[in-house]
């Protein structure tokens, strides 16, 4: 006989989500001791889906989170499976009368004694791994740098074995934009603070066509990179229009060759043992299902205050994803002004959806509808958690890098495209990656591990060999959200040491997505 599992976030909620793998069929009774005691479900009600645990009457909200998260466009009974067709979304919390920096956690004290294994730079950052980046200044030279990247890999990376790995910067920008227009500085900042990235040691190499609108000196501005031991720039630029290229095989040739004596200066470098405060870990959700926010999104938040209370640095974005819980975020501020700062990134980004002609509600995709999410407002409360309870330190435009000085909780601002909002946070110097999912994706990034945590046990047993953690262990009782925070705690600090991810024994990744908002001519 099943055993139903729903779960109820808040006991003000009046629906729960059904978390039995297949759902729960119409005729299912809740025994006592259960949520939704003596329920009766009027009709079959999915995995991840939510079922009335009362008589919602028409115009009166759906309660989950605690929050509204729709009008019920008609009466719905108790026992019947709440969907996105039956629900009024609610308009977007205004930006006015926002409690500001006034909710502070429990101070639970420091977390001291917890180290990594890491690579520690001239500016005193710290990568988790030990990569040669290779930047393009445009999309013209993507296809002859990865050639050149595979010979690389191929033929020198054997002779250098303490290098973790080639990476090719490939992008779609640099040519054919509006490259002054306003909006233009943000894919350029962000693909120069990419090849800054702490996991690439210092080491910048360029490939450029020649006539492209970003050249070399724009992209990196003398002063911008770093210093070899010996004073000079650690930087080797490849123009492929040079006179000096006669055919494919010179401008292989020359990157090759411009890549020896950065492998040799990574292959010198050892890991060694640093406080888990040198961790800049991004956490992100795609592929978002119901079970998200009482799963592994959670479990995430349990993570990530452990990780601010070791002085870690922890950055969650995702602007339409979070919009929704605006109030949340700016109660959780520093400070005043950290609250002014997150209202100025979500109102400059209503506003770049409202010249596009839609608003936060294009945000939700089949898939996550499919998964149970109703609309934007209950993914956005479900993606929130990720942050966990701490106060939000600081805010960071799209493309900017965090300072030194920029530690705990900070909200970088970015487009909710598990893509762009990847390439953005390795930009702000991101070196370790946690994405949650539910419904699947095999995401992964080239320039930094990407540990993935199922929502459910059904995904994770499916793709064994994808998933690193199954926070549907919560869902079922094995395990508690503090203790699966406390898990993924222990496996972020030995993968930042080294361990490898699913994604990185696939050598799994997407592609580099700047985000232009500026016109393209």
């Amino acid at each position: 006989m099943i055993q139903p599992l729903l779960l109820r976030v808040h006991p003000h909620d009046n629906v729960a989500v059904v978390a039995n793998e297949g759902g729960l069929p119409a005729g299912t009774v809740i025994g006592a001791g259960c949520v939704g005691a003596g329920l009766v479900f009027s009709e079959k009600v999915p995995q991840g889906h939510k079922v009335a645990l009362q008589k919602i009457p028409a115009g009166e909200p759906v309660r989950r989170y605690r929050v509204s998260i729709g009008h019920a466009l008609r009466d719905i009974e108790a026992g019947s499976w709440v969907h996105e067709r039956l629900l009024q979304m609610p308009e977007a919390r205004s930006f006015d009368g926002l409690p500001v920096a006034c909710e502070r956690p429990v101070d639970l004290g420091p977390l001291e004694g917890y180290t990594f294994e890491g690579y520690v730079n001239s500016d005193g950052s710290v990568g988790t791994r030990n990569l040669l980046a290779i930047t393009t200044t445009v999309q013209c030279v993507a296809g002859v740098v990865e050639i050149a990247a595979e010979r690389i890999r191929r033929e020198l990376l054997p002779l250098y074995p303490n290098v973790d790995g080639v990476v090719a910067l490939e992008h779609s920008y640099g040519c054919g934009v509006a490259i002054d227009a306003a909006g233009a500085e943000i894919p350029i900042r962000t693909l120069r603070h990419i090849s800054l990235n702490p996991n690439f040691g210092g080491e910048v190499m360029i490939v450029s066509l020649g006539c492209e609108k970003l050249q070399p000196e724009r992209l990196l501005p003398v002063g911008s990179i770093p210093m070899t031991a010996g004073g000079q720039p650690a930087l080797h630029t490849v123009c492929l229009q040079d006179a000096q290229h006669v055919g494919f095989a010179s401008m292989i040739d020359s990157i090759v060759s411009s890549a020896r004596p950065h492998l040799e200066r990574l292959d010198a470098r050892r890991r060694q043992t640093v406080p888990a405060s040198e961790l800049v870990v991004g956490v992100q959700c795609g592929g978002s299902d119901a079970l998200s926010g009482v799963t592994a999104n959670p479990a995430v938040g349990a993570m990530t205050d452990l990780l601010v209370r070791a002085g870690a640095t922890v950055m969650f974005s995702e602007n339409t994803e979070v919009r929704d819980a605006v109030d949340q975020l700016t109660a959780r501020a520093a400070t005043p002004e950290v609250a002014q700062a997150i209202v100025r990134e979500l109102a400059w980004y209503d506003q770049y959806l409202h010249r596009g002609q839609v608003d936060r509600s294009a945000n939700t995709t089949p898939g996550n509808r499919a998964g149970g999410l109703s609309n934007i407002v209950e993914k956005a409360m479900g993606s929130i958690v990720k942050s966990g309870s701490a106060v939000i330190s600081h805010v960071l435009p799209p493309g900017e890098k965090l300072r030194r000085d920029q530690r705990g909780l900070v909200f970088a601002a970015t487009p909710a495209s598990d893509f762009i909002c990847g390439t953005l946070q390795l930009a702000a110097g991101m070196t370790l990656h946690v994405f949650t999912t539910g419904r699947g994706t095999p995401y992964g990034l080239q320039a930094c591990p990407v540990l993935k945590v199922a929502t459910r046990t059904d995904l994770a047993r499916r793709w064994h060999d994808l998933m690193d953690v199954n926070a549907g262990r919560i869902a079922e009782g094995q395990i508690s959200i503090e203790q699966a925070g406390r898990e993924l705690f222990d496996l972020l600090l030995d993968v930042a040491s080294g361990r490898r991810t699913w994604a990185e024994r696939w050598r799994l990744h997407n592609a580099l997505v700047l985000f232009n908002p500026a016109p393209v001519t």
